[in-house]
């Protein structure tokens, strides 16, 4: 009995482990991609990162789910997840090529709140009170961020946010993928689907790589893979509301990398907001929670 306690305590422990290592990587895949926006038009950023990734998107998921890893019983699903996934990052990439990395990565936190309006909305899902609530409390949190109306708002800050709502409607439409298919099957088609979109477009926008810019591209793809899988599996350890709150670490990160790089140094209203928008998305997941059990 206590052996299978310290089990389950043990799995919880890797759980968060992961999920804050995996937090960690795309904070640090977020300041190499603002740090490639000086030269690179975003599409490009993620085309070849999406080229670099594929192959190691592929090595995973035959590692973790075998060959049926790589099968789609709807290929158009995916698709459609490649279009707001690509739209997503494009977004935010030109966001943190204008803002400071922890504004944008404040306002990102907003996507569980979005996420739940547009379950209700889109799926017709059942949101009480409580949670509507918090939706409205996380939407001050990010004007408390955006600040509009006033001398310092900034027409960039709607770049995360508009990312956050693209983010929002890629979570639900997992919903429209067969339940046969595994999370590393939705992970290939994904960097394969945002690779497939962004060749269509980087012609338009592609310019010389320089040869020093070179492990910038592979570190990008490094990071951003790892930060994402450790991610997955955090959530295959531990249940959502446990390691889910762990996400907003990044704060942290992005923090700590602004100032390192950049010397950025938030004011207080992007800590404030930032932490109205936690709260509520906390409330949230805590909440879904206990309706769960």
């Amino acid at each position: 009995m206590i052996s299978a306690s310290a089990g389950v305590r043990s799995q919880v422990s890797t759980g968060i482990l992961l999920m804050c290592a995996g937090v960690a990587c795309l904070c640090v895949n977020d300041a190499i991609a603002k740090t490639l926006t000086a030269g690179y038009h975003p599409i490009q950023i993620l085309f070849v990162r999406n080229l670099i990734a594929l192959p190691i998107a592929i090595l995973i998921a035959l590692k973790m789910g075998g060959p049926p890893a790589l099968r789609s019983y709807r290929p158009a699903a995916h698709l459609l997840r490649g279009v707001l996934w690509l739209g997503a990052a494009t977004l935010f990439f030109t966001g943190l090529s204008l803002l400071e990395l922890a504004e944008a990565t404040a306002l990102i936190f907003a996507a569980p709140i979005f996420m739940t309006a547009l379950s209700a909305v889109l799926l017709r899902e059942q949101v009480g009170w409580r949670r509507w609530f918090a939706v409205v409390v996380g939407f001050v949190g990010v004007l408390i961020i955006v600040r509009p109306g006033t001398g310092t708002f900034q027409t960039a800050s709607l770049y995360p946010v508009g990312t956050a709502v693209l983010y929002a409607f890629l979570m639900i439409s997992a919903r429209w993928v067969d339940p046969r298919e595994s999370v590393w099957t939705l992970m290939v088609y994904l960097v394969g689907a945002g690779g497939l979109l962004s060749a269509v477009l980087v012609p338009f926008v592609w310019v010389d790589l320089r040869l020093e810019d070179a492990w910038l591209f592979f570190a990008i793809a490094l990071f951003g893979t790892a930060g994402i899988t450790m991610m997955t599996q955090a959530f295959r350890f531990a249940p959502a509301a446990v390691v889910a709150p762990f996400d907003y670490s990044g704060l942290i990160w992005a923090s700590v990398l602004g100032w390192l790089i950049w010397n950025e140094i938030p004011d207080l209203a992007t800590y404030i907001g930032a932490g109205v928008i936690i709260l509520s998305g906390l409330f949230i997941v805590l909440r879904e929670r206990m309706l769960e059990t």
